[in-house]
């Protein structure tokens, strides 16, 4: 708690500094009062930053202790809050402050709730008097490539919109964000499936020493099996029915280009998505520098590709470079790290996963069949077909996809759903 009480104030001084500079860090396409308006932004989001910090801490306890059900409802009740406070606010005309306003207060309150889970539930103790510099050695080793990391995967999403801000203004930034969100909201499907078997990962590299690798490989499939499955649905069904849900849904019409920005980002994406348990498992066994290092590249080759294809494309072009870098380093380069530098049996792990493809067969007929033949007049029409859609997927996948394993753990949810 110690170290990421000093985190959060170092980004909080570090943030509050850059803040004074918000033209030198947005470009010259902003106009005095959107400058003025980032600058309050990034206030307010350097606040929600500096917060994160032991607020990600005692949500880290809350995981290690397996209490997900607790976790996943203050998660969920947060990302309901959000809509809910922020659309009266901007009715009511306060703009994008608001949004960054609402989303520090549920920061705020998710914190406030984490530490009493935490104290008074789970009996966590801190004792502020008894440093040890020792672990902390091994904390600062083991922390900074996952820092890295992290910092490179914030500079890899975000790289995008500040290229485009420099080379083409504000709208196209807008149009680019709103692919990015809903790329973002198929992210956090996968990652809420791998999340939850951070334990057992950790407990395999602590208990099982010599037969690791095979259960890591066993344990990657079953689950990449899943996350297949699952994202397959949400991105094949998004090729079909997203480009009505961007224009007429989501936003408006002149967000068009929002679509083909979202498939860029979404499609490379599932390669990652599919097997980022490895990411777990790299952590665990103390592994994960690499990765560092690979996706420091790409973040470099993601901005060195960028910036000509945004100046010619716009939006799109931005989203190109990031796709590319997607497939360079997570499709080819991880997957031969897994391979050979980790022991994983990656190609076990795709024969298997992919076997699942005849199961899309028949949805990729039907969603031919949808995008060449049926134009949506209204969203009780958009929504039937939705539902037709997703019929179809589910009726082949189980048919055609599905193994023993899979249909009896459905089967055991639905016994269950039913008592």
């Amino acid at each position: 708690m110690t170290l990421f009480m000093l985190m959060s104030l170092t980004a909080f001084v570090c943030g509050m500094i850059l803040a004074q500079f918000p033209k030198q860090i947005f470009g010259n396409k902003l106009t005095d009062q959107e400058l003025h308006t980032a600058q309050i932004l990034m206030r307010i989001l350097v606040v929600n930053i500096a917060l994160t910090f032991p607020s990600g801490l005692l949500d880290s306890m809350v995981s290690a202790h397996e209490k997900f059900l607790f976790q996943r409802l203050v998660t969920l009740i947060g990302v309901l809050c959000n809509p809910l406070l922020a659309f009266p606010l901007l009715l009511m005309g306060f703009g994008s402050v608001a949004v960054v306003g609402v989303t520090t207060f549920i920061t705020i309150a998710k914190l406030l709730v984490n530490v009493f889970y935490c104290v008074k539930i789970l009996k966590i103790q801190f004792a502020f008097d008894q440093f040890d510099f020792h672990v902390l050695r091994e904390i600062a080793q083991f922390s900074f490539f996952l820092f890295l990391n992290m910092v490179i995967d914030q500079i890899n999403w975000s790289v995008d919109k500040f290229i485009l801000g420099w080379v083409s203004g504000t709208g196209a930034v807008a149009i680019y964000g709103v692919g990015a969100q809903i790329n973002t909201l198929v992210m956090n499907f996968s990652t809420a499936i791998s999340s939850v078997f951070a334990p057992r990962v950790n407990r395999i590299a602590a208990e099982e020493k010599t037969n690791m690798n095979k259960q890591f490989t066993q344990l990657m499939i079953r689950v990449g099996r899943v996350q297949y499955l699952i994202l397959m649905l949400v991105a094949s069904g998004f090729v079909i029915f997203g480009r009505y849900f961007i224009t007429n849904i989501y936003s408006t019409i002149e967000y068009a280009q929002a679509y083909p920005v979202a498939l860029l980002l979404i499609l490379p994406a599932m390669i990652p998505l599919i097997q980022n348990l490895g990411i777990e498992i790299q952590r665990a066994v103390n592994k994960h520098q690499v990765r560092a290092i690979i996706y420091f590249i790409m973040a470099l080759l993601n901005v060195v590709i960028s910036v000509p294809l945004a100046k010619a494309f716009g939006p799109v072009g931005s989203a190109m470079g990031t796709a590319i870098g997607l497939v360079l380093a997570n499709g080819i380069i991880i997957n031969i790290y897994y391979q050979f530098g980790m022991g994983l049996d990656m190609i076990a792990f795709w024969k298997s996963v992919l076997s699942l493809s005849k199961g899309m067969i028949a949805p990729v007929v039907v969603g031919g069949f949808i995008m060449r033949c049926v134009t949506f007049e209204k969203i009780s029409e958009y929504l039937f077909f939705i539902v037709v859609y997703t019929m179809v997927y589910i009726v082949s996948m189980w048919n055609f996809g599905m193994n023993v394993e899979e249909k009896a753990l459905v089967d055991k949810l639905l016994h269950k759903g039913k008592k």
